[in-house]
């Protein structure tokens, strides 16, 4: 939960998405590292719900790892398209997802302000909207 919670505070969200999604895990010497859930949208459609590596392993290609796991696994399962979502504030993860390939979709205006009971802060911008991707698995 506590990597979970890296990438998104709301513990209520996860527990929700974790019942309907498939979690997978990266570890090193049996310690949990990384993390992401895959959770099916439309029937040729799944998205990265949540994608998060523990901050002593940030910046040593795990994420990408994580990521090149889960467009397989999406792919084996048949989907045709993977998506993910990240806040207007990411800085870092708008950069990341764009050079694992993934193409600005759409924005969800208010994303955080209607879902969100606090408000978050990242980089010193408000997390107000959430930036969508998609990438083609084909």
């Amino acid at each position: 939960m506590n990597l979970l919670l890296l990438a998104d505070p709301s513990k209520e969200h996860i527990n929700e998405y974790i019942k309907k999604g498939e979690c997978f895990v990266a570890d090193d010497n049996n310690r949990i590292i990384g993390v992401s859930v895959l959770l099916p949208t439309r029937p040729s459609t799944i998205e990265l719900v949540n994608l998060a590596v523990a901050e002593d392993y940030q910046g040593k290609g795990i994420g990408k790892k994580l990521i090149l796991d889960a467009m397989r696994r999406a792919k084996v399962m048949g989907y045709k398209t993977i998506e993910v979502g990240t806040a207007n504030s990411s800085i870092d993860q708008l950069a990341f997802y764009q050079k694992c390939g993934f193409r600005i979709t759409g924005i969800d205006r208010d994303f955080f302000i209607r879902h969100y009971p606090e408000t978050i802060f990242e980089n010193g911008i408000q997390a107000v909207d959430m930036i969508r991707f998609s990438k083609d698995l084909s």
